[in-house]
C-alpha cells in the first residue's frame, strides 16, 4: 500500500462517532444534527426535474471537459455572480465541472504538486481536512496558518518566511472561511497574488460558500474579482472551486466546477482524464438550471439569516456568540474542553456539534480550534431554535 495513507488524520466526523460512542441520550428528545456542513432545506424542484429528464444520458460517457453548456451556464454565472466581463472566462479552456468541491480540491492539488521537489501546501487552520489530504497524498508538507480572532480569523500572510513561500506549490484560501464564517477583502487577495508572483505557486480558493451571505448589500468578493480589478484577465496563478452543494442546497448531486488560469487547467484536464472522473451526463445536465437561477439562492439566504435572527438572542447571554459575515456556522469558544463540550450536550440534550479541534492543528504549542465548536445552522429554523434552547439550558448547568 502507499506508505503515505500512514500519514492521513482520522476524519474529523469519525473521532465524532467514537466520541459519541456508548451514549444513551435521552429518548424524549429527538436529535438534532448541528454538526455537518450539509445543506437541509428543499432542493429546487427544477434541478430534481432536470435530473429525471437527463436520465436518457446514462448511456454515454463523460467526458473530462464536460460539457458544452455547462461549462458556458458557469461562464454565464462567474460574470453575473462577480461583475466580469463576458469575455474574461473562456468557457472551453477555463472551466471544468468536477464531482464537489471535495473531489475537485483533493484531485486539483494531485495534479499541481511535484512530488520530487519537496514543496508544501500552505492552508487555514482550523482547515476543510481534504486540504491536508490531497498535500499529503501528493507528497507535500502541509503548512498550517492559524485564523485567529485577533486577526478577523484570517491566516496572516506576512508571518510566513520566504524560504516557505519558496517551497510553496499551492496555497489554500476559503472564502467565506469554513468553520469562521470570515470574508477575505479585495486587498487581502491582491497580496495572496503579489506573494503568488513573487514565489511561484498557485492559489487555489475555495469559494463554495460565496453565496451564503447574512448581508444582501455586502456579497463576498472573490478572487477573480481581484483579479479583474487587477488588469489579469488570463487569471494567471489563480483557480477557483465552486458547488452546488452550499448554493443549491443539493450536496448529494456532487456537482461543481473548477475555473481558472487556462495552462493550468489544461494540465488539470489531462490528470482528470487519466483519474476517470468525469462528471456524468445526467448531473451536468441537471446542474445547467442551477446555476442559471439565482432565485432559489436567495430564498436559500434568507432562510439561513432568519435562522441566525432566531438563534443568537438565545445564545448571546450563555456563549459569545456573534454573527459571522458569511456561511452557516456559528465558530464558538466554549466555557470548557471543547470534546467534553461535544459529548455531554449529545449525552444529556441529544444535539450533535462539532469539537473545534477535529477541524484543526496544533502548530508551536497553538491550538486554534481547541475549545471551541462548531455549530452548524442546517436543519429547520424549528429545529435550530429547539437546539439552541438545548444549548442554553446544558451552558447554565455547567
Amino acid at each position: 500500500m502507499n506508505p503515505l495513507l500512514q500519514r492521513l488524520h482520522p476524519y474529523p466526523f469519525e473521532r465524532l462517532a467514537e466520541l459519541k460512542a456508548n451514549l444513551r441520550p435521552p429518548s424524549d428528545l429527538s436529535h438534532i444534527p448541528l454538526s455537518i456542513g450539509e445543506p437541509r432545506h428543499p432542493p429546487p424542484g427544477f434541478v430534481g426535474e432536470a435530473l429525471c429528464n437527463a436520465l436518457s444520458a446514462l448511456g454515454t460517457y463523460p467526458v473530462a471537459l464536460g460539457l458544452e453548456e455547462l461549462r458556458i451556464a458557469i461562464a454565464d454565472w462567474l460574470s453575473r455572480r462577480f461583475t466580469l466581463p463576458a469575455t474574461m472566462i473562456d468557457p472551453a479552456t477555463m472551466i471544468l465541472p468536477v464531482n464537489g468541491t471535495r473531489e475537485g480540491l483533493f484531485s486539483f492539488v494531485q495534479a499541481v504538486v511535484d512530488p520530487a521537489a519537496a514543496q508544501c501546501v500552505l492552508m487555514p487552520n482550523p482547515f476543510y481536512q481534504i486540504y491536508e489530504g490531497a498535500a499529503l497524498l501528493a507528497g507535500a508538507e502541509p503548512v498550517y496558518l492559524p485564523t485567529l480572532e485577533e486577526n478577523g480569523y484570517l491566516p496572516d500572510l506576512e508571518s510566513v518566511p520566504a524560504s516557505t513561500w519558496d517551497r510553496c506549490a499551492v496555497l489554500f484560501l476559503c472564502s467565506p472561511g469554513n468553520p469562521t464564517g470570515a470574508v477575505m477583502d479585495a486587498d487581502f487577495l491582491a497580496r495572496a497574488i503579489e506573494l503568488a508572483d513573487q514565489h511561484d505557486f498557485v492559489i487555489a480558493s475555495d469559494e463554495c460558500y460565496s453565496d451564503i451571505y447574512l448581508d444582501e448589500s455586502s456579497a463576498p468578493v472573490g478572487l477573480l474579482e481581484v483579479c479583474r480589478d487587477l488588469g489579469r484577465d488570463d487569471l494567471q496563478g489563480c483557480v477557483v472551486f465552486h458547488s452546488l452543494s452550499k448554493r443549491s442546497s443539493v450536496p448529494g448531486l456532487r456537482s461543481g466546477f473548477v475555473a481558472g488560469d487556462a495552462e493550468i487547467m489544461a494540465g488539470y484536464r489531462l490528470y482528470r482524464t487519466y483519474h476517470g472522473c468525469a462528471v456524468p451526463n445526467a448531473v451536468q445536465l441537471a446542474s445547467i438550471p442551477a446555476w442559471q437561477d439565482d432565485a432559489h439562492v436567495q430564498v436559500s439566504r434568507s432562510l439561513y439569516q432568519e435562522k441566525f435572527d432566531a438563534v443568537l438572542p438565545l445564545l448571546d447571554d450563555v456563549l459569545p456568540v456573534a454573527r459571522p459575515a458569511a456561511a452557516f456556522y456559528l465558530w464558538v469558544a466554549t466555557p470548557v474542553d471543547d470534546e467534553r463540550f461535544a459529548r455531554e450536550l449529545f449525552a444529556t440534550r441529544n444535539v450533535t456539534v462539532l469539537p473545534g479541534r477535529y477541524l484543526s492543528r496544533s502548530v508551536d504549542g497553538i491550538d486554534p480550534g481547541e475549545n471551541r465548536v462548531r455549530i452548524s445552522l442546517v436543519a429547520t429554523t424549528d429545529e435550530c431554535v429547539e437546539a439552541a434552547e438545548r444549548i442554553r439550558d446544558f451552558c447554565k448547568e455547567l
